[in-house]
């Protein structure tokens, strides 16, 4: 997985509020998450999670890396000192975000509340879109896509979809001090490459107004 290359930095003015951008190749995408080092190292090392990874519990994945420094505070915070990069297929990605709910009810996507409950209940995964997040991890006009897997898709993560895993916790490091030293433009070239992911309008249309 390429982590160096430089950033795209969308117009907050013109960026859609809601796109998933990430990086990604012709059959994978990135994702991130964050884990305490009994986790973070050894999924790092043997390229899968441990057993102590309950694929019984929702887990939350991120294509955004900002987004994920802003949720780990850069991995300072306690639980998520080591930041992951999870490459997964772009197949299974696709497949949770057909069979998602939005984790909220929103009028005039959802029939009535307890349709959105019935839905929520029954869907094996779950999207949030959260404000995107700058170098100073200031929340952007835009939105950034997280996704919660349960049940099926979280084992399907875990046991099917993973390509690569690599602790990204240096790099996030790095770009942090670049961040506190006001050396934005050298910060901005250590991120990865996150673009508009090309998602069909169909895949997205129940997860957002």
């Amino acid at each position: 997985m390429a982590h160096v290359k430089r950033c795209d930095q969308p117009d907050p003015v013109t960026e859609p509020k809601h796109q998933i951008r990430a990086l990604h190749t012709d059959a994978t995408v990135t994702v991130y998450q964050a884990y305490s080092p009994e986790i973070g190292l050894a999924a790092a090392r043997d390229g899968r999670f441990p057993a102590a990874w309950r694929r019984d519990r929702m887990t939350w994945i991120k294509p955004s890396f900002l987004w994920m420094m802003y949720r780990c505070g850069w991995g300072t915070k306690e639980g998520q000192e080591h930041v992951l990069a999870v490459e997964i297929t772009r197949e299974g990605f696709e497949w949770a975000l057909r069979h998602a709910c939005l984790s909220h009810y929103e009028r005039g996507l959802h029939t009535d509340r307890n349709a959105w409950r019935r839905r929520l209940k029954r869907a094996p995964a779950r999207v949030q879109w959260d404000p995107e997040r700058d170098l100073h991890l200031q929340p952007l006009p835009h939105r950034s896509l997280q996704l919660g897997l349960a049940g099926e898709a979280a084992r399907s993560y875990a046991d099917e979809w993973i390509v690569s895993l690599a602790d990204v916790t240096a790099l996030a490091r790095r770009i942090h001090t670049h961040v506190r030293k006001g050396e934005l433009d050298a910060a901005r070239a250590l991120l990865p490459h996150e673009r508009p992911y090309p998602v069909g309008d169909e895949v997205l249309t129940h997860l957002h107004r």
